[in-house]
């Protein structure tokens, strides 16, 4: 047994808000995020979120935080203006506390093809200090094929102004396995990639979930995804062409300049405590993890009568939170700090696992360095068996 209770709360705190409108909904995409351009719609959603942070601020979970991190993310936030992002960040400010604006991090999610040199410009005005663009590929047939409403230009432009624009820390996402894609286009995407001089990358394999159009398209025979052979290729060459080019693998699927890493995305990993607003958000505090919502018509009517929108909530044991905050720490390529999980559960990886977790060091899947139990490059290869035996 875990003698120690879960305390999440010794560090920064995240603020995550879900945007979930887009332009258009792309046919692999399982997020939360619905096709909507209604000036009225967008703009009662924004009224909504500033109600539900006033009623979470007054919150004990949340009297006691200090947030370090705010994530706009979606969906597509750059849906909405400038003015509209700035507003609610402002509302964000004087109803939490933040660290000072020197050092929080604001991150917002963009397409390429909503953001022009002028919005760009009024977003960094707005005090957004680092934007993540969703290029995903920069082939236009793959594009095509992805249903991105954006093409290989549009995001290499969207680049270029947010640099002419003054944003310094600027992350693309890309994506490999995608259907009818070949090695070559694989490479060509990344050089592409590179060529533009992001400061952080967030680079996935595609997965079709069930509840897509893609999944239905792969029964189908409509699509056929590369052989898992091809895949593992783009998957070493994505490793090669970022180590060679100066980016550091600091996560599983993440690479940065350094100084770069994503702060947020750390709190998560770290198994910390981060907030959600918005439809369908999740948020987590000392072990307990809740959802709202998923659909935003029923979150808006809960907030706005004055309800908290939780659709459902999850209280993890003290040995769930010390399981999880293994697996979530070990995609991270320094690993999870063994000091740090005596202090925060009263027990070490070695006494909890015993014979599995020297199974796995004598098999060269894991390593002990200095304080840190992580991956090795092989286990990093193998990762989803390796967590697996650790869940």
């Amino acid at each position: 047994m875990i003698p120690h209770p879960v305390d999440s709360s010794d560090g920064p705190a995240g603020l995550y808000i879900h945007i979930p409108f887009c332009h258009s909904k792309c046919p692999y995409c399982s997020f939360n995020s619905y096709p909507e351009t209604d000036p009225t719609a967008l703009a009662n959603y924004i009224a909504v979120l500033k109600h539900h942070l006033r009623l979470l601020a007054a919150h004990p979970w949340v009297a006691s935080l200090r947030f370090d991190t705010l994530y706009i993310g979606g969906g597509t936030p750059t849906v909405y203006s400038p003015e509209a992002l700035a507003d609610l960040i402002d509302t964000c400010r004087a109803g939490l506390p933040f660290n000072s604006s020197d050092i929080t991090e604001i991150t917002v999610e963009a397409n390429p093809n909503t953001v022009t040199l002028e919005k760009l410009q009024g977003l960094k005005r707005a005090g957004i200090n680092r934007l993540s663009i969703g290029c995903q590929s920069f082939s236009d047939p793959l594009l095509q094929t992805l249903g991105r409403s954006h093409s290989r230009a549009d995001a290499e432009t969207a680049v270029r102004n947010a640099r002419v624009a003054g944003f310094d820390n600027i992350s693309l996402d890309l994506m490999y396995g995608l259907p009818e894609q070949t090695v070559p286009d694989w490479r060509q995407t990344l050089e592409t990639a590179v060529g533009l001089e992001p400061d952080h990358f967030s680079i996935y394999e595609l997965t079709i979930e069930e509840d897509t159009p893609f999944a239905g398209r792969l029964r189908a025979g409509e699509i056929v995804l590369p052989e898992e052979e091809a895949v593992l290729q783009m998957e070493k060459i994505g490793r090669e062409v970022m180590a060679g080019s100066g980016y550091e693998r600091y996560e599983i699927s993440n690479y940065g300049r350094p100084g770069f890493q994503s702060r947020h995305y750390t709190i998560y990993w770290q198994n910390g405590t981060y907030l959600g607003l918005g439809a369908g958000a999740v948020s987590f505090f000392d072990g307990f993890r809740v959802r709202n919502v998923a659909d935003y018509g029923n979150y808006s009517r809960l907030v706005h009568d004055g309800q908290y929108p939780f659709h459902d909530g999850e209280c993890l044991s003290q040995e769930a939170s010390f399981r999880e905050t293994i697996i979530m720490g070990l995609r991270m390529t320094r690993g999870v700090s063994c000091d740090r999980l005596q202090q925060r559960y009263g027990v070490t990886p070695a006494a909890y696992y015993g014979n599995t977790l020297q199974r796995l060091l004598q098999e060269r899947l894991l390593e002990m360095h200095r304080d840190y139990l992580r991956l090795t490059d092989r286990g990093l290869l193998l990762a989803n068996q390796v967590l697996a035996q650790l869940v």
